[in-house]
């Protein structure tokens, strides 16, 4: 059985890493480490001694640029102390067989690595971006997501219906073209999608779909499904008290199942 050991990143304007770091532990994880990203530089750290990679949300960089642009530019070109791409422990942890899970803006800093979607597997491609929501404001409210069953997503694996907060400016959805988002749906690369809260089918309604995002379009995964991105918060969901109506009893599914399913995953290999 694998030891689950997880790595959270921070700094620069993250600000959800102790919430996420916290999900992790609830989900089982065997050890949990919180580093800035500056100790990546600097060589006290590094990404593929761990297999659980977590990219929380916050406003990295202020979302200067673009949500998460700054971010993906600086693991994109910064060197170690001894000169080594940085972005290559992330090439190399991946290859390894290494789980990441970026939330909001982790998953907008994933899908400007190129990491997601990675259609016909073309991996640290910008394929996608996420820009902002239809309604010009910023969204903070609560969502029902549909899960896709048929993605290949291992953090989504046996899930339907789920609840959970969102909070973002930037979290449309848009596509380089239109042979994307096609490609999108004929690879099942979209794990999430928010849906109707009456009907739990995929919605285009506002306020339902917060963003516009098309065809609902909440989280992806890659082709190995060993990443997965989402808009939603479900590292903000880790106890029933967290839900708005839970003192009327309701008792949806935690977001931290999202965690868990990586956990056993990494525990079943």
């Amino acid at each position: 059985m694998a030891e689950v050991r997880s790595l959270v990143i921070t700094g620069n304007g993250t600000n959800c890493h102790k919430e996420s770091a916290h999900a992790a532990e609830l989900a089982g994880a065997d050890s949990v480490s919180t580093v800035y990203f500056s100790d990546l530089i600097a060589g006290r750290c590094r990404v593929e001694d761990y297999n659980f990679l977590i990219f929380p949300g916050g406003f990295l960089d202020g979302d200067d640029l673009g949500a998460a642009q700054a971010g993906a530019l600086r693991w994109q070109y910064a060197t170690t102390e001894n000169g080594d791409p940085l972005v290559n422990q992330l090439k190399a942890f991946f290859t390894a067989g290494g789980l990441i899970l970026g939330i909001c803006n982790g998953f907008q800093l994933l899908v400007k690595l190129g990491l997601l979607p990675a259609v016909d597997g073309n991996y640290f491609d910008r394929q996608v971006s996420l820009s902002h929501n239809d309604s010009a404001k910023f969204e903070d409210r609560w969502v029902h997501l549909k899960v896709n069953k048929k993605s290949p997503c291992v953090f989504t694996k046996d899930l339907d219906l789920l609840e959970m907060p969102i909070r973002h400016g930037e979290g449309k959805l848009i596509a380089k073209d239109d042979t994307v988002l096609d490609a999108l749906e004929r690879e099942n690369l979209v794990a999430l999608r928010y849906a109707h809260p009456e009907t739990g089918e995929p919605t285009q309604e506002y306020p339902f779909n917060p963003n516009g995002s098309p065809g609902g379009i909440a989280g992806l995964t890659d082709p190995t499904g060993r990443i997965l991105g989402l808009m939603p918060h479900p590292e903000a969901f880790n106890h029933p008290t967290n839900h708005p109506a839970w003192t009327r009893g309701a008792r949806p599914t935690l977001g931290t199942v999202l965690m868990e399913n990586a956990v056993k995953y990494i525990k079943s290999l």
